[in-house]
């Protein structure tokens, strides 16, 4: 049996790289592979128990001062030997460096780490990854464009660099109308358009433009907000001041998105940078035509006046001119560019395509020992 290692700094918060790496696990798992997701630090919450019935293990570090807790370290190690995983993949950037450097000590396995947004941060991320490149079999980015912000960067070396997008699962993901009545009779909605956004209500996805622009368009639509996030407060009061507070709903945590999705008129991500948002892919998924920040990874996925409209980072009036016009799009219109937003999501991004390609992708790093070690023997 294949044994895999995905590590992450914690899943006691899920954002897109987390979530992606719970369907990279369970869709490995359904193959027959041995999943561990490693956690560098947190508890998981009940994320384990669910993981138990997926015959997925779970581990945490327990590291409390970051990568400078050697417990953390001694932990691994001590995992490492008893396990003896064939591949160790990790995803952002401190969970990649704390791979990369205990490939120093835990030899006999391939390391791959992946990219999960267009940003480069900091200088010392930058050079963390700098310093530490040659310790990775294989980048990956999630995105043609975050892979080459990094290259551009210098952060990663180009031998290294592959681009596998994120996968979602269009079966369950997919449109229902059925849903459509029974949500907006919760918001008590009648013919108003009804978008939504969803996401950490942090500064990457820059709420602050998104309702100034809402308060610009004409009409009476609605904005529905899943997710929570430190700015919360500071979000209501600006509702509050530019009149929008009653025709905009946080719905804060919520266990299922999809049923706002499968009843929303459009989907609205003003983000300043991303790496391929799954809000979005779950979105077209669902035939929600969305507006979307012209920005690395949403324009891979919005083919521009065909399944939605882009907007300029951090623009009010490009953000609120896109989302008037979605507004008063004809229905028959919105509709085929929800289809084809579906129908691009099932060519290039479906989950069983995304598990084949990683898999592929790690039988090859799997390869690579052995075939230098015929090399050597042969003494090429």
């Amino acid at each position: 049996m294949n044994r895999i290692a995905l590590v992450i700094p914690t899943v006691d918060r899920l954002g897109g790289a987390e979530q992606q790496v719970l369907l990279l696990a369970k869709g490995l798992a359904r193959r027959n592979w041995r999943v561990t997701i490693i956690a560098l630090s947190g508890t998981g919450g009940v994320l384990p128990a669910e993981l138990c019935l997926d015959r997925i293990d779970f581990l945490s570090l327990k590291m409390r001062k970051g990568l400078a807790d050697p417990r953390g370290w001694w932990r691994f190690h001590r995992w490492f030997a008893q396990n003896k995983p064939d591949i160790v993949h990790a995803h952002l950037p401190h969970a990649a460096w704390f791979v990369r450097w205990s490939h120093l000590f835990a030899s006999g396995c391939a390391v791959v780490d992946t990219v999960h947004t267009s940003a480069t941060g900091t200088l010392g991320r930058k050079a963390g990854y700098r310093l530490s490149d040659w310790l990775t079999d294989t980048v990956t980015a999630v995105s043609a464009e975050a892979g080459q912000a990094y290259l551009a960067a210098g952060m990663v070396s180009r031998k290294h660099v592959v681009v596998l997008p994120n996968g979602i699962d269009t079966q369950t993901w997919r449109p229902d109308p059925t849903i459509r009545d029974v949500v907006r009779d919760e918001l008590c909605l009648t013919d108003q358009f009804l978008w939504l956004a969803a996401g950490r209500l942090e500064r990457v996805k820059d709420y602050p433009t998104l309702f100034r622009a809402f308060a610009a368009i004409r009409g009476s639509a609605q904005l529905v907000i899943a997710g929570t996030g430190a700015l919360e407060p500071s979000l209501r009061r600006l509702a509050n001041d530019l009149g929008i507070g009653k025709r905009v709903h946080f719905l804060g945590f919520v266990t299922d998105v999809r049923r706002w999705m499968q009843a929303a008129d459009g989907f609205v991500l003003s983000s300043l940078w991303e790496g391929l948002s799954m809000g979005l892919l779950e979105a077209a998924s669902c035939g929600l035509p969305a507006v979307a920040t012209d920005v690395a990874g949403s324009r891979e996925i919005i083919l521009r006046d065909r399944t939605g409209f882009l907007a300029t980072a951090g623009i009010v009036e490009s953000l609120a001119a896109a989302m008037n016009r979605m507004a008063h799009t004809p229905k028959e219109v919105r509709y085929a560019m929800g289809n084809r937003a579906r129908q691009r999501v099932v060519e290039h991004y479906d989950l069983e395509h995304i598990l084949d390609r990683w898999e592929s992708l790690y039988g090859e790093l799997r390869e690579r020992p052995a075939q230098r070690q015929l090399k050597q023997l042969r003494g090429v």
